[in-house]
């Protein structure tokens, strides 16, 4: 069984919609900032101040491009329009990966020079793809362990097609404090009394996988309720 580690990961990060990349781009690409989500609704500002102009009100869970300022209590947001905007930092969680742009405009995730620590960032491209049962298609629909599948083969890892079948290749990670990105979570399915779902690990206690629960291609915080049946992980 995987043994949880003694302090709790702490809440933190959560990851994309726009545009990103991971941090391998090619040259000819232009960081524009990192992952962000809000973890609360929220204000966007035109100022670091709650008495400036308000921007955008924007939800929690919502996707950000986010930037440090010089304010400690305040993260700089990208706009569409280019503009920045000015969110309290504790309302969003913030992830080490880079949201690019190419130089003709477009934000466009790119495979080149990808590796397992990379994975997550560009596993976020695919956000929104359905949930479909036995489903192989990362745009048009796919499952828990045919996302991790594909992706995995993006790298040359041929993994098994079934989630309880991939909880037996590759290296054994046992305390959460040694998860790293890109690593494989799998978790106990009580209906059918075996491992019946997977995701990958993004960092700072958050994955990436294909959820029925939440209709398709999400990511999740490493809750209590999922780390009770995480019973495997692997690297």
């Amino acid at each position: 069984m995987f043994s949880p580690l003694k302090n709790q990961l702490a809440r933190a990060t959560a990851l994309i919609a726009v545009a990103l990349l991971s941090a391998s781009a090619l040259a000819k690409k232009q960081v524009l900032g990192k992952l962000g989500q809000t973890v609360t609704s929220t204000k966007i500002y035109a100022q670091p101040a709650t008495r400036a102009k308000v921007y955008y009100s924007a939800k929690a869970f919502e996707y950000l491009i986010v930037n440090d300022s010089k304010y400690s209590e305040w993260l700089k947001v990208k706009l569409k329009n280019g503009r920045d905007g000015y969110i309290p930092r504790n309302a969003v969680a913030k992830l080490p990966y880079d949201v690019t742009q190419s130089t003709n405009g477009e934000t466009i995730p790119d495979s080149s020079g990808l590796d397992k620590t990379s994975i997550p960032g560009y596993a976020l491209k695919y956000v929104g793809t359905p949930y479909v049962w036995g489903g192989n298609n990362l745009k048009g629909g796919i499952d828990c362990s045919g996302f991790v599948q594909q992706l995995y083969g993006k790298i040359g890892m041929n993994l098994p097609r079934t989630a309880s079948e991939q909880a037996l290749v590759g290296k054994p990670i046992t305390r959460l404090d040694d998860l790293r990105s890109g690593d494989r979570l799998y978790f106990w399915e009580n209906k059918r009394n075996k491992i019946g779902h997977t995701g990958i690990y993004m960092g700072n206690g958050y994955f990436i996988h294909s959820s029925r629960g939440k209709n398709g291609v999400d990511t999740d915080y490493l809750s209590e309720k999922w780390r009770k049946i995480l019973v495997a992980a692997r690297r």
